[in-house]
């Protein structure tokens, strides 16, 4: 019995977020990212980025957007996880659910000093 109470107790003074929403910085550079790349719009993806993500070349961009375009013009929904810090970076997870069925994808978004460091869709 008193295990039960001791269970009770921690239930209560434990503090559990459920269904967080993304930060609105990385809110926005998700949205911004996820248009450029049904638009196939390497200049628009690049745009909010650091230095070293704008070296991202154009031949890799067009690459990610041969192999997801299909499937994100059909319809898609990203949906926010988490969020994590990583070596100076706010790191985000997306849960990314096609409309087409297939299996879902994990994305992350790295942005320190309100600029894109790495988005990367497995």
């Amino acid at each position: 019995m008193n295990y039960l109470f001791i269970l009770c107790a921690a239930a209560l003074t434990t503090t559990v977020a459920f269904a967080a929403e993304a930060p609105a910085d990385a809110k926005t550079a998700s949205d911004k990212l996820f248009t450029a790349l049904v638009n196939d719009d390497y200049d628009a993806f690049i745009a909010d980025g650091n230095d070293a993500f704008k070296g991202l070349k154009k031949e890799q961009f067009e690459t990610v957007v041969q192999q997801l375009g299909p499937r994100i013009k059909a319809g898609y929904t990203v949906t926010y996880l988490g969020d994590l810090k990583e070596k100076g970076y706010a790191v985000t997870l997306w849960k990314i659910t096609f409309k087409d069925g297939g299996d879902d994808l994990l994305g992350t978004l790295s942005i320190k000093d309100g600029k894109v460091g790495g988005f990367w869709i497995k």
